[in-house]
C-alpha cells in the first residue's frame, strides 16, 4: 500500500476512534429506556432510494426478497455472506480463502478471482478487496433478482444485492452488544444515534472481533466503523455522508484437500502458520444530496470514494500424492491495491402525458477504477515436490518456508459512463408497463509490468434494454412478467495479454406478488430463465490469466414466502430450484473439455430453508424461541473436473432471545445442533471447505433510547 494511503486509513481509523469515545455517547449509555426498534422510523421519511424513483417495491415486474437488521440480530448473522442464505436462490460459492464475500443468484456468480458485485446504497462495492462485509450498519438487505443492468450498469443476470445502511436519526438511541462463542469467538458490537440540533443528526456504529476457528491454527480479527451525518438543508433540500472503515487480519484458508477413501475432517489446516495472516484494509466514503423540486420530482446526486488493499502470504495444496500421503504445495504471495471513484444522478417524478400517468426515472453515473496486482510465487522443480509437501493425515508445520519469485504484475484502469431512462406507465386501474434502457460507454487499459509495460486496451460501447408488464389482481396481489438485457465488463487478460469482451445477458421471468397484512401474508414466487455469454475462467496453469469459456444457461423457480400462523407464531420459507450449465461444447487450454448440458459448479439443484419463531412470556419476561432448517442439494465442486460432486446436507439452527428488562436482552443461538459434516463450498477438490461443527453463541445487548 502506497504512503498516501496509509496515511489515509491511520487518520481516519483514529477520528472514528475519538468520536465512539465521546462524552455523549457515554452520558447516553447510562439513560434507560426501551428496547431499540430494530426497523427505525426514519424522520426524514422522504428519503428515495437509488434506482427505484417514484416506484412502489410492489409494482415493479421484478422479485424483491428483503432481509431486515432484526432477523440478522435474532439469527446472530453478522455477515453479508451468510444473511444471503436465507434468500431462494443465493448460493454460496468459493470465498477465496474465506477472505471475500462470493455468491452466486440465480446461478451466476461472476468473476471467481474477484469479490461479488454488490451495491451499498446504490453504489458499486464490489470492486475492489473490502474483505467480509459486517453487519453492524446494515438496516436492510435487498436481493433485487433478475439483471439490473438496464439501471445499474455492472452486476450478474442472476440478480442484485443492494445494501442499505443504518441512517442518521434526530432522536437519541442505540445499544451496545457482546457476543461470546464456541472456538473462542468475540465479538463486541455497538451503535448509537442523535440529533446534534434540529437540522443535523449523526450516527456511529460498528464492530470488533478477535476469533479462533474450527480450523487448526486459523485466526482472524475484525474491525468495521461507520460513522454518518444526515443534514436537513432546508425542507426540500438533504445531504448526508456515510464513512466506512474496515481492518482484517485473516489466515487465507482453502479448506481441505478432499480424497476418496479418507475419512471427512473439518480441522486439517494445509497452508503454513508462519506465513501470517493476510491483511486488507478498506475504507469508503459517499456523499448524497437529495432536493425536491416541484410535485413528486426529486433530484438526487452523489459521490463514492473507495481505497482498498489486501497483502500477504500464502501456502496452497495443488495435489495429493497417494504413494507418500502427502500434499504437494506451492507458495504465493499477493499485493492488490484498489481505488474506485464513482458518481451519480437521478431525476424521478411522474407525470401526466396523453392520458396516461408516466413515473419517470432518468439518471447517469460514471466511475473510474484503478487495479494493482502484485503476485509472488513458489512452484517445485522436477523431481522435488516433496520439498515443500505436508503430510496429509497428520500437518506438521515449518519456519524455514521457500522464497518466490515474479509471476504477475499489472495495472488496470476501467473507466465507465452511462445513461438510464426508465418509464413505468399506468395503463388503467390494474395494468402497468416499463420500459428501461441503459447506454454504457466502457474503456479499459491493462499494463503488464512484467513485460516491458506493454499494454491492452478495450473500448466498447453497448446498450440494454428492459421490459415489463404488472398486473394487479387484488388489492394484495400482483402477477408480473418481464424481459431485460443486461452487460458486465470483464477483468484480467487472457494468456496472450489480451483484455476480454464484457459479458452479456438476456433473461425472461414471470411472476407472482402478494402482501395481505391483514391476514399476515406475503411474498413472492417467479420462474425464470437466463443466458450470459463470454463467461471467464481462471488458468489452471496458476499463471493469473483467464479465458472466455462461451455461454451459461439458468432456469427454474423461485419462492420466498412468511405467514404468521398465529399472533404469536410466524413462518418463513424459502426454496429455490435451479437448472444451471453450461450452454456449449467448450476445449479449455487444449486438455479441458467440457460438455453442453455440464452443470455449473456450486450451484445445487434444490435448496431452501425453513424459519419458526414463536413468541411467548415465560416467567413474566417476554420473548421468543424457534428454529432455522437449512437445506442445500447435490452440487458440482469443480466446473473443470465434472466427477467432483459436494454431497447434499440438511442444518438445523435453534435460537431463542428474552427480554430481561426494558433496556438488557439476551440472545442464544445454536447452529448446526445436530452436529452434520458437510462441505460449504469448493473451488476444486484441493481447495474444499468444511463447514462448521456444532457451535453455540451467547449474547447480551443493552438499549437506550
Amino acid at each position: 500500500m502506497n504512503l498516501f494511503k496509509l496515511s489515509l486509513f491511520k487518520k481516519s481509523a483514529a477520528a472514528v476512534a475519538i468520536a465512539l469515545s465521546t462524552p455523549a455517547m457515554l452520558q447516553a449509555a447510562e439513560n434507560q429506556s426501551e428496547v431499540d426498534k430494530q426497523l427505525e422510523v426514519i424522520e426524514v421519511k422522504s428519503l428515495r432510494q437509488a434506482y427505484r424513483g417514484n416506484v412502489k417495491a410492489k409494482d415493479l415486474p421484478q422479485a424483491i426478497a428483503t432481509i431486515s437488521s432484526e432477523k440478522l440480530s435474532l439469527t446472530g448473522i453478522n455477515t453479508l455472506q451468510d444473511s444471503l442464505e436465507l434468500v431462494s436462490g443465493v448460493t454460496r460459492q468459493n470465498d477465496f480463502g474465506g477472505l471475500w464475500d462470493m455468491f452466486a443468484i440465480r446461478g451466476f456468480a461472476g468473476d471467481e478471482n474477484l469479490p461479488s458485485a454488490y451495491l451499498i446504497n446504490g453504489f458499486s462495492a464490489g470492486r475492489g478487496f473490502s474483505g467480509n462485509r459486517d453487519t453492524s450498519n446494515v438496516q436492510t438487505i435487498e436481493v433485487l433478482k433478475g439483471p439490473g443492468s438496464a439501471l445499474y450498469g455492472r452486476g450478474e443476470p442472476g440478480g442484485t444485492v443492494n445494501i442499505i445502511t443504518k441512517k442518521p436519526q434526530f432522536s437519541e438511541q442505540g445499544y451496545v452488544k457482546l457476543s461470546v462463542g464456541r472456538f473462542d469467538n468475540y465479538r463486541l458490537e455497538a451503535d448509537y444515534t442523535n440529533g446534534v440540533n434540529d437540522e443535523l443528526a449523526i450516527r456511529i456504529n460498528g464492530a470488533y472481533e478477535d476469533n479462533k476457528s474450527y480450523r487448526d491454527t486459523v485466526e482472524k480479527q475484525k474491525t468495521a466503523l461507520a460513522p454518518s451525518f444526515l443534514y436537513k438543508v432546508n425542507s426540500d433540500t438533504l445531504i448526508s455522508y456515510e464513512l466506512e472503515y474496515l481492518d482484517q487480519k485473516a489466515d487465507m484458508d482453502r479448506g481441505v484437500v478432499v480424497v476418496d477413501g479418507k475419512p471427512f475432517s473439518y480441522s486439517n489446516f494445509y497452508g503454513e502458520p508462519a506465513d501470517g495472516p493476510v491483511q486488507i484494509d478498506a475504507l469508503g466514503h459517499q456523499v448524497n444530496i437529495q432536493h425536491h423540486l416541484n410535485g413528486d420530482w426529486v433530484l438526487t446526486a452523489g459521490l463514492s470514494a473507495r481505497v482498498s488493499s489486501f497483502e500477504g502470504n500464502v501456502s496452497e495444496p495443488r495435489w495429493y500424492n497417494a504413494d507418500n500421503n502427502y500434499i504437494v504445495r506451492q507458495r504465493r504471495y499477493r499485493d492488490f491495491d484498489a481505488d474506485d471513484l464513482s458518481g451519480r444522478f437521478e431525476f424521478s417524478g411522474s407525470v401526466e402525458f396523453m392520458g396516461l400517468n408516466h413515473n419517470l426515472l432518468i439518471g447517469g453515473d460514471a466511475y473510474k477504477y484503478e487495479l494493482e496486482r502484485l503476485i509472488l510465487r513458489y512452484r517445485h522443480g522436477s523431481g522435488n515436490e516433496a520439498d515443500f509437501a505436508i503430510d496429509f493425515d497428520n500437518p506438521v508445520y515449518r519456519d524455514d518456508l521457500p522464497e518466490m519469485g515474479p509471476n504477475t504484475e499489472d495495472l488496470e484502469s476501467q473507466n465507465g459512463q452511462g445513461i438510464y431512462f426508465q418509464d413505468q406507465m399506468d395503463l388503467s386501474d390494474n395494468w402497468k408497463a416499463m420500459v428501461g434502457v441503459r447506454f454504457d460507454q466502457f474503456e479499459q487499459e491493462i499494463t503488464n509490468r512484467l513485460n516491458d509495460n506493454s499494454k491492452t486496451s478495450v473500448d466498447k460501447f453497448y446498450s440494454n434494454p428492459r421490459f415489463g408488464l404488472v398486473y394487479e389482481l387484488s388489492q394484495v396481489a400482483r402477477l408480473y412478467t418481464s424481459y431485460s438485457e443486461g452487460a458486465r465488463p470483464n477483468s484480467g487478460v487472457d494468456a496472450n495479454g489480451n483484455g476480454h469482451d464484457p459479458e452479456e445477458s438476456q433473461s425472461y421471468e414471470i411472476g407472482l406478488k402478494w402482501n395481505d397484512a391483514q391476514a399476515g401474508f406475503n411474498g413472492t414466487a417467479a420462474i425464470f430463465t437466463t443466458k450470459k455469454q463470454n463467461i471467464l475462467a481462471s488458468s489452471p496453469n496458476g499463471d493469473g490469466s483467464t479465458a472466455a469459456i462461451g455461454s451459461a444457461k439458468s432456469r427454474g423457480f423461485e419462492l420466498d414466502m412468511s405467514y404468521e400462523l398465529t399472533a404469536d407464531t410466524l413462518v418463513t420459507v424459502s426454496y429455490a430450484y435451479i437448472d444451471a450449465e453450461n450452454a456449449t461444447k467448450i476445449t479449455l487450454w487444449d486438455y479441458y473439455e467440457i460438455a453442453e448440458g455440464a452443470p455449473l459448479a456450486n450451484v445445487p439443484e434444490h435448496s431452501g430453508s425453513l424459519m419458526f419463531r414463536q413468541f411467548a412470556e415465560l416467567a413474566g419476561y417476554q420473548g421468543s424461541a424457534g428454529f432455522v432448517v437449512q437445506y442445500v442439494g447435490t452440487q458440482l465442486g469443480d466446473f473443470l473436473e465434472q466427477d467432483f460432486e459436494l454431497p447434499a446436507y440438511t442444518l438445523l439452527n435453534l435460537f431463542a432471545n428474552v427480554s430481561l428488562s426494558d433496556n438488557l436482552e439476551m440472545n442464544l443461538n445454536v447452529d448446526n445442533l445436530l452436529d452434520e459434516a458437510y462441505y460449504a463450498n469448493s473451488y476444486m477438490d484441493e481447495w474444499t471447505m468444511p463447514g462448521a461443527p456444532r457451535t453455540f453463541t451467547a449474547s447480551i445487548k443493552y438499549s437506550f433510547e
